[in-house]
């Protein structure tokens, strides 16, 4: 189970990209709404969740979280209580943590990038408090994945693809959607 979780003011594309690529890929993914079953993102596109953050299990079935970016989706994202366990769920069982854009922040504040490398939107970098800042637009550390914004939410998916079924089915995802 992956749960991409979503905030008011969430960035669109860097949510639903990832998880198209995810199910086109077979992945089980879904999407978790903060406090509702509607969120409305920073550009103004609603999406009706999957289930809320009230909803989720913290269990041996979850293999990764995604953490979109966007104002004020990263800071709403941050101060959720569910959110901060999935974190620390994640943290303490080795399971993937995603945070693209302004999201790698929230585990920049948590210290959970002291000794990784990491990327993040412009700006956000002094929030990381990273080992090293990545010269790449998607970056993998361990368990953690991190991407600069949206201009790589697709590439950011084909990561996380890889990251759970290797590169083949990455590859054949890339492929049928005419990705370079």
């Amino acid at each position: 189970m992956i749960y991409c979780f979503l905030a008011g003011g969430f960035e669109e594309m860097e949510a639903l990209c990832p998880v198209d690529i995810l199910r086109r890929g077979e992945c089980e993914v879904k999407t978790v709404g903060i406090g509702e079953e509607i969120i409305t993102g920073s550009h103004g596109i609603s999406v009706y969740t999957d289930i809320t953050d009230s909803e989720i299990e913290l269990n041996s079935d979850l293999e990764m979280i995604i953490l979109p970016g966007g104002m004020p989706g990263t800071l709403n994202l941050e101060k959720n209580g569910n959110v901060q366990k999935a974190i620390d769920f994640c943290m303490e069982n080795n399971k993937y943590i995603a945070a693209i854009c302004a999201a790698p922040s929230i585990l920049g504040h948590k210290d959970i990038l002291k000794d990784r490398e990491a990327i993040c939107f412009p700006g956000f970098e002094g929030q990381l408090n990273c080992k090293k800042l990545s010269e790449d637009y998607v970056c993998k550390d361990g368990n953690i994945i991190t991407a600069k914004g949206a201009g790589v939410a697709q590439e950011f998916g084909l990561k996380l693809l890889e990251c759970l079924k290797g590169t083949a089915p990455a590859e054949k995802v890339k492929s049928s959607i005419q990705c370079r």
